[in-house]
């Protein structure tokens, strides 16, 4: 076939063009690349797919599986291309913790397959959350998994689409290095946000110690939680993944998985740090209320006082005694009225000159 005749061919449709349909219950969604080409389908009847080879310019193939509605489509994938029953078990549970196992592969009646777990964070509301994913790394082919589509793996396709890209060039495992690369790189906009948020709440304690402001302090408190449990797990991960040797890695991705290490302690730092901020900010808005509990009651043991001696005063020509010389002044009520403000005035004037108000 002439270089013409190829250009004449329909061209595939553009990965981020293509929305999922469902296949059964389960979304699934197929791609087929190789460094001159990549082409997309998104499965309409899982029997027939399974039972069609890839085409044969095909290098390395990816299926997406997103849903998993249905247990029978997962187990007809599993079957296919030969899954670990208990690999498959992971798949379906929703607090999986990040790990990475090994299945298969020479003297195993099962072909060679490295199951990657993470845990993708994504904002729901006002909040963080996570989902988990499955990745299993064959030697050209890399199936994933997740309960949800967040866009997640949108700068993977895009990363594919593109004809310069490395990971078009690249081998399966190279595939695992990125999907895992875009999965700590969603942690990173999150943080941003986090940021934001501790800087505005950072101005707001200290203008004014309101109770709404601890609670917010506590939901960005919990979401860096939240971030930490996804992430921190992976160094393990990758760690493995560096140190123990299988088929399936090829050694231009163990080169690659410094740097994807590198992202994971650079977000671990991060959270660390606004963590300790959040401590801080609990600690200001504390400080901040207390602060204020103590000007109210420098106030009112001020005004309690200044009224001491203006009570006396009330207290003794309040007496029911019949010899009162003061009781027969003409002016002796205007003269009450005036040491009583003058007692006052002149309290007040100590304490300022004190700097007690």
């Amino acid at each position: 076939m002439n270089a013409d005749s190829r250009d004449d061919r329909p061209r595939p449709p553009r990965l981020l063009d293509v929305q999922l349909r469902p296949a059964g219950l389960t979304l699934v969604r197929c791609v087929d690349y190789c460094p001159t080409r990549v082409e997309v389908q998104v499965v309409e009847d899982l029997a027939v797919f399974l039972g069609t080879h890839r085409p044969q310019w095909s290098t390395v193939r990816w299926i997406e599986v997103v849903g998993m509605k249905r247990v029978a489509d997962v187990e007809a994938l599993a079957e296919r291309y030969e899954l670990h029953p208990l690999a498959v078990e992971d798949v379906f549970s929703r607090e999986q913790r990040p790990k990475v196992d090994a299945y298969g592969g020479q003297g195993s009646e099962l072909a060679a397959r490295l199951l990657v777990t993470a845990r993708e964070l994504h904002a729901s509301g006002n909040r963080i959350k996570t989902s988990p994913v499955s990745i299993f790394l064959g030697h050209t082919t890399v199936l994933t998994f997740q309960h949800a589509d967040t866009g997640v793996w949108r700068p993977t396709r895009q990363r594919l689409e593109q004809g310069s890209s490395r990971a078009r060039g690249a081998d399966a495992s190279f595939l695992l290095y990125t999907l895992l690369d875009a999965v700590v790189d969603a942690a990173f906009p999150l943080l941003e946000h986090l940021e934001g948020r501790l800087d505005r709440l950072e101005g707001d304690v200290l203008a004014e110690a309101d109770r709404s402001l601890l609670v917010e302090i506590q939901d960005v408190k919990r979401d860096l939680v939240t971030v930490r449990a996804a992430i921190w797990p992976l160094r393990e991960v990758v760690a493995n993944l560096q140190r123990d040797q299988h088929e399936c890695m090829s050694a231009t991705t163990q080169i690659y998985l410094h740097d994807l290490r590198d992202h994971i302690v650079q977000v671990i730092e991060l959270i660390e740090g606004y963590r300790e901020r959040a401590r801080d900010l609990t600690e200001s808005y504390r400080t901040s209320l207390s602060a204020r509990s103590n000007d109210t009651m420098k106030v009112l043991t001020i005004i309690g006082t200044i009224f001491i001696p203006l009570t006396f005063l009330a207290g003794v020509y309040g007496m029911n005694f019949h010899v009162f010389p003061e009781l027969g002044w003409s002016w002796g009520y205007p003269m009450f009225w005036v040491v009583c403000i003058v007692v006052a005035a002149g309290m007040i004037r100590w304490f300022r000159r004190q700097g007690w108000w």
